[in-house]
């Protein structure tokens, strides 16, 4: 079910304290980035945050589970739903929203930079 519209502008408004918050659809769901850095999900309308083995341990302690694309695989993704206070304590959204964003700039931190494209000079 795609996300509807609503539900994407209340999320955008409610993390803007974080930075400058945007969107990008991706395959019925939409991808969050705040200042250019990707640190949640929204999928079926809800919403899941960035997790890596730093922050998983304590979404897992919560019992907040992880985002699974497809009911019927186990696979999951690196994103967890947030504690239920997530979206009625500001105090709440920005902590584990910051923790979400510095799982995405570690993230970013670890892939390797393009290089120029082209043909390799001998």
């Amino acid at each position: 079910m795609p996300n509807k519209k609503e539900y994407l502008e209340f999320v955008t408004d409610w993390l803007a304290p974080l930075g400058e918050i945007s969107e990008r659809g991706m395959m019925g769901g939409h991808v969050l980035y705040c200042d250019g850095v990707v640190f949640a999900l929204v999928a079926n309308n809800v919403l899941y945050l960035k997790a890596d083995d730093v922050t998983r341990p304590r979404f897992e302690a919560l019992g907040l589970g992880p985002f699974r694309p497809f009911p019927d695989n186990p696979g999951t993704m690196q994103f967890h739903l947030p504690p239920a206070e997530f979206f009625e304590d500001s105090e709440v959204m920005e902590e584990w929203g910051w923790a979400a964003v510095e799982v995405g700039r570690r993230a970013q931190a670890k892939r390797k930079p393009k290089g120029p494209r082209g043909r390799k000079k001998k």
